[in-house]
């Protein structure tokens, strides 16, 4: 089976849904299904190959805006969307014609992607999954787009629900999302939870680096870490606060920052404020052949997201990769994390959310005991190898594919309804 990946964007930039894309074609390959990808015209990328994909991936990139009158509805709220949409349909039936035998289109968010997959399945095209990674209005939000409730958050919420109803399948991170998507009408049947997974035989556990601990100084320790994308709803200010007594009462200790991102800025500033610079380390950006390594330097990984709608319906990748490393993780208790650290909260340990004095207090504790601190961490491993690998996690597409197939021999227009 040919499937027809329709991404925002992939490699070679890197994030969290580049990272999870990856996992996902080489997991299906490995099942014997054959994927193809095709990135969006919001992402244009060089002539040529593409730098980092694996030799056997087909990668297609989606015409850009044309010039003249299309470029400049391109600035205009709305308009933009549109063009944009047009032109993506034309790169999917570019791939498909090119392709021949494409089974199903996997589309993935944003609905910018699922709309014209859609369009194409209404003329005859072949079946259409939809994946949300996230619900583009309250993404839009955490980024300041635009405000919760207003025209452009409500025409973007009725967008994204109508692509929801019109696909043959819907795939979702978390069974979160699961819930908020059968609120909206679209029947239990037709969506299935994919979440993140780990490869644990890429992320093993590992001894420290001593010349990366001496190079980033940071000393005897224990050093307390967060390691991805500086964003807001990641909660990075809290926990640089909650920081501030810990590091007051122990010389030794140190704060590790790994990654960058729009919160860099803020960050570093109030670091600077609180008088910390000499005791938190902030390298920035790793290539990811050596975000392991930077993993091992840490006693307890923390995770302090803010509760807001895109924090309860999204689960992140980098708590998977601690815990398969065998690093001890302390995550705040909103939605999207307690679902990835297992019912049982045998992944990590739990926090208030938006709360910097139980932060630091959770901190505390669980630092005042090493050995608590290493049974943590060997738990969060079990839990991953149990129930959280790509291998297991990859291995639903096989329903998801048989899903839209048969919806769309049995309702052959069911693509083309309108609400």
């Amino acid at each position: 089976m040919k499937v027809l990946h329709v991404l925002d964007h992939y490699l070679p930039y890197h994030s969290g849904y580049t990272f999870r894309t990856t996992n996902i074609l080489a997991g299906q390959r490995e099942l014997g299904i054959a994927p193809v990808a095709l990135t969006s015209p919001r992402h244009p990328y060089p002539e040529g190959p593409v730098p980092e994909t694996p030799p056997w991936l087909a990668v297609r990139r989606a015409p850009p805006a044309r010039r003249g009158l299309r470029r400049w509805m391109n600035r205009i709220p709305f308009l933009s969307q549109h063009s944009l949409m047009r032109d993506l349909e034309r790169g999917i039936r570019a791939a498909l014609a090119a392709e021949g035998d494409v089974a199903v289109v996997h589309a993935h968010s944003p609905s910018l992607n699922g709309a014209p997959a859609l369009a194409v399945r209404r003329a005859g095209g072949p079946p259409v999954v939809y994946e949300v990674r996230a619900l583009w209005e309250d993404a839009a939000v955490d980024h300041g787009t635009f405000a919760e409730g207003s025209l452009r958050y409500r025409i973007s919420r009725r967008v994204e629900t109508r692509v929801l109803r019109r696909a043959d399948a819907v795939v979702v991170l978390c069974e979160g999302l699961r819930r908020e998507i059968a609120a909206r009408g679209i029947p239990a049947d037709r969506v299935i939870v994919v979440g993140n997974g780990v490869d644990p035989e890429q992320f093993r556990p590992r001894a420290a680096d001593p010349e990366l601990r001496a190079r980033l100084e940071l000393g005897p320790g224990p050093v307390v870490g967060f390691i991805g994308s500086f964003y807001a709803y990641e909660g990075l200010t809290l926990l640089v606060d909650a920081m501030r007594p810990v590091l007051a009462e122990s010389p030794s200790a140190r704060l590790l920052l790994v990654g960058g991102g729009p919160e860099e800025a803020e960050l570093r500033r109030r670091v600077e404020e609180a008088g910390l610079a000499p005791r938190v380390r902030m390298p920035g950006r790793v290539p990811h052949a050596q975000v392991a390594d930077h993993y091992a330097l840490v006693d307890l990984l923390v995770y302090p997201r803010r509760r807001n709608r895109l924090t309860e319906f999204t689960t992140p990748l980098k708590p998977l990769e601690a815990m398969a490393l065998g690093r001890p993780a302390l995550a705040a208790d909103v939605g999207g994390l307690r679902e990835l650290i297992g019912p049982a909260g045998e992944g990590a340990a739990l926090v208030a959310a938006d709360d910097a004095a139980a932060l630091t207090r959770a901190i505390r504790e669980l630092l005042a005991s090493p050995e608590r601190l290493r049974a943590r961490g060997g738990a969060g491993r079990r839990w991953v190898l149990a129930a959280r690998t790509w291998k297991s996690q990859v291995e639903r597409y096989r329903a998801v594919y048989a899903l839209a197939l048969e919806r769309s021999r049995r309702e052959p227009g069911a693509a083309g309804r309108s609400e």
